[in-house]
This record gives C-alpha cells, structure tokens and sequence, in this order.
C-alpha cells in the first residue's frame, strides 16, 4: 500500500539519490587526487564545487524530511535490485529499485551538479575578465608599461 504522496515520494527520493551522488563524487574526488594527472585542479575544482553544491542541498532536504517525518532506509540490495524502506508518519513503504535505473537517476543529478558547478564557474570567470577589462580601462595596466 502506499503511504507518501507525490511531494513526500519526490522529497525523500531526492534525498537518497542525491547521497549516492555524493558518495561518487567523493570518490571521483579521491581518484583524481591519488591519480597521475599533472593538472589535478582543472579536475578537482568543478568536483569540489558539485560536492559543495550537493552538500547544501541534501541539507535543505534533510531539514524539510524532518519537518515532514520522513525518513528512508537501505533494506537489501542484490545484482539486480535494491530495496528502501520510507517512513512517513510513522507508517512504512518499501520500494524496489532495478539497479541500472537507480545508475541512471544518479547519473541525472550528477549532471544537474555539474552543470551548477559550470555555470559558477563561467560566472566567476566572467567576474574575472570583467574586472581584468575595468584595470585595463582605468589605466591600472597602462601604469605598468610606462615603467
């Protein structure tokens, strides 16, 4: 029977998601500073930013499932499927999840984060140019090459 409407369903889905997105960017993270890379920053920074991105907003969850008592947990998981159990209000719902589907909602969010972490990215360059052009204008860079 199910027990949490399409808000609560959607909210504590998220939520766990979301965290298995982060414990692969935690591990990507670990990867790439163990690994052979000569610019290991190029790859970190953009996964820091996910990381952070992903942090804050299994916060903001976290916060409205206790609000809304919801809570979910792993039950079993096997070559094909996982199983979670959701509570909410006191009343309990397992769900099943075929695996390769869980990898493909995982994969969305990652590509949610990631796309936040390029448009800061983007936007911090931008701040940068645009700051960069006003020295330029300003003749903060002209002073140098009368030098």
């Amino acid at each position: 029977m199910r027990y949490l409407n399409d808000e609560e369903l959607q909210i504590s889905s998220r939520f766990l998601f979301l965290s298995m997105a982060l414990v692969v960017i935690q591990q990507d993270i670990q990867l790439f500073k163990k690994g052979p890379f000569k610019i290991k920053e190029l790859y970190l920074h953009p996964l820091e930013k996910m990381e952070t991105a992903g942090i804050n907003e299994r916060k903001e969850l976290k916060k409205i499932m206790q609000k809304k008592q919801l809570k979910v947990f792993t039950l079993t998981k096997n070559d094909s499927f996982s199983s979670f159990l959701f509570v909410c209000r006191g009343k309990e719902e397992k769900r099943n999840y075929f695996n390769p589907a869980i990898r493909k909602k995982v994969e969305v969010i990652l590509q949610e984060l990631m796309k936040k972490a390029i448009q800061q990215h983007d936007l911090h360059d931008v701040s940068a140019k645009t700051a960069a052009a006003y020295q330029v204008s300003n003749g903060i860079e002209q002073s140098f090459e009368s030098d």
